[in-house]
Order: structure tokens, then C-alpha cells, then sequence
């Protein structure tokens, strides 16, 4: 299950929604062996695509290098789908290289009548993919 602070899943989904229609990506932070979710960290979608998501290589080896240096961990990996469901495409899977983080995904379109955004979670390890319940917490 992934635990996240109700801040922490707004500016996820605000996120999603400013780049729509380019799909939008990022990563939630966490010190390293907690699994807690806590510092936001959206990043710039290279591919400028509605349909396809890439972070820029430099901006990723930055980052992982910050986390490094602060003992952090990537505990969500984040991206947005405008035109389809928060589901997992292949390509997804195929890019799903931390399995041990939460792979978030924010549908930006209302594609099952239950409003204009789905924000679903999932781990995705060896190319399973394994959707997972979301606890939205005020804090931890």
C-alpha cells in the first residue's frame, strides 16, 4: 500500500494537470530504507508529448545524485496519461527500472465517468505490474 500526505498527492495531480496536455513526470523523494514519501520533486518531460513521457538524462543524474548525497531514495516515480486510463502502458513497464519505488500515474482525461482525474498506484518489478490500495493521510 503507499501512504501519502494529502500535500504531497495535491501537487502530484496539480502537477498533471498544468502540463496537460503533455504528459507530466517526477519523483517523490524519502529517506532511504523508510518508504515514506516526502519531498516533491517534478521534473520537466524531455519528449514534450501528450502520449510519452522521458525524464532529461542530465536533470536524472542530478537528481540521483542529490538523493545520494541526502540519503534519499526515489519512494515514488511519477508520470501522467492525458488520453487514457491511469494504467500502466508497455512502454511504462519497459522504463520501470526501480522496484522497490511506487509507480504513480494520474489520468488527466475522464475516462471512466468518476470525474477528471485518476490517481492510481502500482509496483512494477520484472515486468508485473501490481496495482496497490492509496491511503491519502493529512500527515504522517
Amino acid at each position: 500500500m503507499l501512504t501519502i500526505t494529502q500535500a504531497l498527492h495535491d501537487q502530484i495531480v496539480a502537477h498533471a494537470r498544468a502540463d496537460h496536455p503533455d504528459e507530466a513526470c517526477g519523483v517523490v523523494a524519502g529517506p532511504a530504507g523508510t518508504g515514506r514519501p516526502e519531498r516533491f520533486i517534478p521534473m520537466l518531460n524531455a519528449a514534450c508529448s501528450p502520449t510519452f513521457y522521458e525524464f532529461d538524462s542530465g536533470d536524472l543524474l542530478k537528481l540521483y545524485r542529490e538523493m545520494d548525497d541526502r540519503d534519499e531514495e526515489p519512494v515514488i516515480i511519477y508520470h501522467s496519461h492525458t488520453a487514457t486510463e491511469a494504467y500502466p502502458s508497455r512502454t511504462d513497464v519497459t522504463y520501470a527500472n526501480e522496484p522497490g519505488a511506487h509507480y504513480v500515474l494520474v489520468s488527466t482525461a475522464d475516462t471512466d465517468g468518476a470525474g477528471p482525474f485518476q490517481f492510481r498506484s502500482y509496483r512494477i518489478a520484472d515486468g508485473e505490474i501490481t496495482e496497490e490500495d492509496v491511503q491519502v493521510v493529512e500527515a504522517y
